[in-house]
């Protein structure tokens, strides 16, 4: 060990830094004269006597980066940005082999550092929204293949379940063949159907429950998009959301035309205003009457029963 040699913080590593100094000293000539796998090799003996020395990291980290070895390089680059005020090229040099596994978030910390000490830098400030980018089309394949998970599973079919003889027949008569199908059609429609009791019922519901899915989600699922594209036509007419959620009993309506609402579970004015005339006039005891009535109240109110084409 030379004179020089000392030890680094509370390592029992022994840094003899004057054989460093000399062995990095002719890794840059080497790496000046083009002598690349020269300096590699007095790089790599400078990192053997001082591997804490930063400047030691970053340039052999750089070269072995060119030949190939980014795995290699990557480690080194991680020792060189260890210190206190890491080099800024270290911290890109090491976001771009961070960015190149998909590891957006490290990669994203180092040029974040690079920025918090040179707001203005060229190259970190275009490659922290490469970053970004690369970050949001990594959510987009992993919802994708979410999605897809999702779709193959509601194209099982439903005999690949445990259902009692009885529900099997009712669903196959019913047309129900898949997990999806179950999905779009509500309790009610089931319980309507001849000889289907509450047991085939209940079996049906836990089996979905197990799935995290329930009867009828796809047709709720179908309304709320609807109803998000009404309510903004309704808001586009004049409407706001104050008054499109005010209960339907403020509009002072008949008791015939509130049974009628109550039928189809209308509640809001924005309920009503999504509803056709056709939907209204299909209830039981509900007449022209009614109908020119609702129509007047929402006139009053600036809007109108949605149209077929809405």
């Amino acid at each position: 060990m030379t004179e020089t040699a000392a030890y680094a913080g509370d390592s029992s590593e022994v840094r003899d830094t004057e054989t460093a100094k000399k062995y990095f000293d002719q890794g840059w000539q080497a790496e000046m004269s083009g002598d690349r796998m020269a300096a590699i090799s007095s790089y790599e003996a400078a990192y053997t006597a001082d591997p804490q020395d930063a400047n030691v990291c970053f340039r052999l980290a750089y070269n072995l980066d060119l030949l190939g070895e980014e795995d290699e390089a990557l480690h080194l680059y991680e020792e060189a940005v260890r210190q206190e005020r890491p080099s800024l090229q270290a911290l890109i040099n090491l976001a771009v082999l961070y960015e190149d596994r998909s590891h957006f978030a490290r990669a994203e910390r180092c040029i974040r550092q690079v920025l918090n000490t040179e707001p203005n830098h060229p190259r970190a400030r275009l490659f922290i929204k490469d970053i970004m980018a690369s970050k949001g089309m990594l959510i987009d394949d992993e919802q994708e293949k979410r999605l897809e998970k999702h779709n193959a599973m509601l194209d099982t079919p439903v005999t690949d379940f445990e259902l009692s003889v009885r529900t099997r027949n009712a669903l196959r008569k019913m047309s129900i063949r898949t997990l999806g199908d179950l999905l779009r059609v509500t309790e009610p429609e089931l319980r309507s159907f001849k000889n289907f009791g509450d047991a085939s019922l209940e079996e049906i519901k836990t089996m979905l429950a197990q799935k995290g899915l329930k009867l009828g989600q796809a047709v709720e699922q179908h309304q709320e998009s609807v109803k998000e594209q009404v309510y903004e036509q309704l808001r586009e007419q004049g409407g706001n959301d104050e008054m499109l959620s005010k209960s339907v009993n403020e509009l002072n309506l008949s008791v015939r035309a509130r049974k009628a609402l109550a039928l189809l579970n209308v509640q809001t004015i924005g309920d009503l205003a999504m509803k056709t005339e056709a939907e209204l006039m299909g209830v039981k005891n509900f007449g022209m009457t009614s109908l020119v009535e609702i129509k007047e109240k929402l006139t009053e109110n600036g809007l109108g029963l949605r149209s077929l084409d809405a």
